[in-house]
């Protein structure tokens, strides 16, 4: 398909915001042109082959809203590939558990293993239940835990290392947004599409061309054209698109300072988006298990760790001692015989960068061999029954999203307002990307789009009438 030399909107990013934003706007009756600098559409919540294996990115739970959101904003066909995940498992130095993590189990489990009175457990989760964005953002999660469960740091890390790994939040940083995103997974549990990415981004890919989205994969936003402060077209593959609007799911700090440029921003808008800080990346090991050969079920999702305590600074560490394991079985993908592990570490974008060449391939060779180590404690054939590994560093985030350093969670929560009021700043201009902890995931990830695409939808009516 070529692509026409203008727009009502181009979306510049096919993650899951870009993706809902694109075909809520489309849904409307604008044009829309969708583009992804990579060869396929999903973000990091995507996929790759490697011989006979399909390898899912990333962990893949996310609470029952994402249910609620498919069938809103994609179709009942969607929603109805929505299952719960059975089987949660942590194994640390702090304690061995099974749970369905939702707010009964853990309940119990806070009042039962862990000894805390029940009404302290009572009131915790009512305060969970309490909190909304527009609360004061004074008070840490960690001053947070310890108002009901004071140097418990067994309890903290039961509470917050799932969810770290879901989005590189730590202690130190405002309790609303770990509240919130906590709260969303409390209600009924862990969720997971069935069939795997591969068949939900087919499945987007075809409602995207029922309800007339232009999609183009290997097509790289190179420059967003503003005149007078508004968005006049877009620059994709050298060639000038025309447009009235574009969204960019990808990095802020990119978007601002490279495809748009500074010279379209306030001074006080720039200032504050220096303090922005990124979040953190990842590091992945994808294990593939041969055919005829079966994995034991040690739960779906199984974190792991060596270390004392819950402590964010470990978990980002290239030395290895905390895992998380998203193991796929057959039932992931129904009509197949496969099983395979994705291993993942939070990380540092900056302990792999400055690595040459050489020494980057022997720290992924190596970091392969001990994540089959670690996993050999709940695996004890692993090596033998495997047939394929492959890793992820955070130059690889960086290499596929073209996301700064690489950051898997994009910004830290104070980049939220400087990602909804950018187009204040440059009329047409939109953010869609991963922002703080409340928009990261498939969830947050997927409603934001929504909100961007109904600003957008405001913008193109109003431009309309002028």
């Amino acid at each position: 398909m070529e692509i026409k030399d203008s727009y009502d909107v181009v979306v510049a990013g096919g993650g899951l915001a870009g993706l809902t934003a694109a075909n809520r706007l489309a849904r409307a009756g604008h044009s829309v042109l969708l583009v992804e600098q990579h060869s396929q559409i999903g973000g990091l919540a995507t996929y790759f082959r490697r011989r006979s294996h399909i390898f899912d990115v990333a962990l893949h739970g996310f609470p029952v809203g994402m249910k609620k959101s498919f069938r809103k904003y994609w179709g009942k066909a969607f929603a109805d590939q929505v299952v719960q995940v059975k089987s949660i498992r942590f194994d640390n130095p702090q304690y061995r558990l099974e749970s369905t993590f939702d707010t009964a189990d853990f309940s119990t489990k806070l009042t039962g293993h862990f000894g805390v009175d029940a009404r302290t457990v009572e009131a915790f989760f009512a305060a969970i239940a309490a909190m909304n964005y527009y609360d004061s953002q004074t008070e840490t999660t960690r001053e947070f835990f310890n108002r009901f469960f004071p140097g418990r740091t067994d309890v903290w890390r039961f509470l917050m290392e799932p969810i770290t790994y879901a989005n590189g939040s730590t202690l130190d940083e405002p309790a609303i947004s770990y509240g919130i995103v906590f709260g969303n997974f409390m209600s009924e549990g862990v969720y997971t599409f069935s069939g795997g990415t591969d068949l939900m981004l087919k499945m987007m890919t075809e409602e995207l061309a029922r309800n007339g989205v232009e999609l183009e994969t290997c097509a790289r936003a190179e420059r967003i054209v503003c005149e007078g402060h508004r968005v006049r077209g877009i620059v994709i593959n050298g060639k000038e698109i025309g447009c009235r609007a574009v969204v960019f799911n990808g990095s802020l700090p990119r978007l601002v300072n490279e495809l748009v440029g500074p010279d379209e921003f306030a001074a006080d808008y720039l200032n504050g988006l220096k303090e922005v800080r990124l979040s953190t990346s990842s590091c992945q090991v994808y294990i593939g298990i041969k055919e005829g050969e079966k994995l034991p079920f040690i739960g779906d999702l199984l974190f792991t760790s060596t270390w004392p305590e819950f402590d964010s600074n470990a978990l980002l560490d290239r030395h290895v001692t905390s895992r998380t394991y998203s193991v796929y079985y057959p039932e992931i993908r129904p009509g197949t015989n496969k099983y395979s592990v994705v291993a993942s570490m939070n990380a540092r974008f900056g302990d792999w960068a400055a690595m040459d060449k050489e020494t980057y391939r022997a720290t992924k060779a190596a970091m392969i061999e001990d994540t089959l180590d670690a996993l050999s404690v709940h695996i004890p054939n692993i090596r033998q029954i495997a047939d394929y590994t492959e890793a992820a560093t955070p130059c690889t985030f960086r290499r596929y999203t073209g996301h700064m350093d690489g950051a898997t969670f994009g910004t830290k929560f104070e980049g939220l307002p400087y990602s909804m009021d950018i187009h204040k700043q440059v009329a047409g201009l939109f953010h869609a990307g991963s922002v703080g902890i409340i928009m990261s995931g498939w969830l947050g990830a997927a409603n934001y789009g929504v909100i961007v695409a109904n600003e957008v939808d405001r913008h193109l009516s109003t431009s309309n009438e002028q």
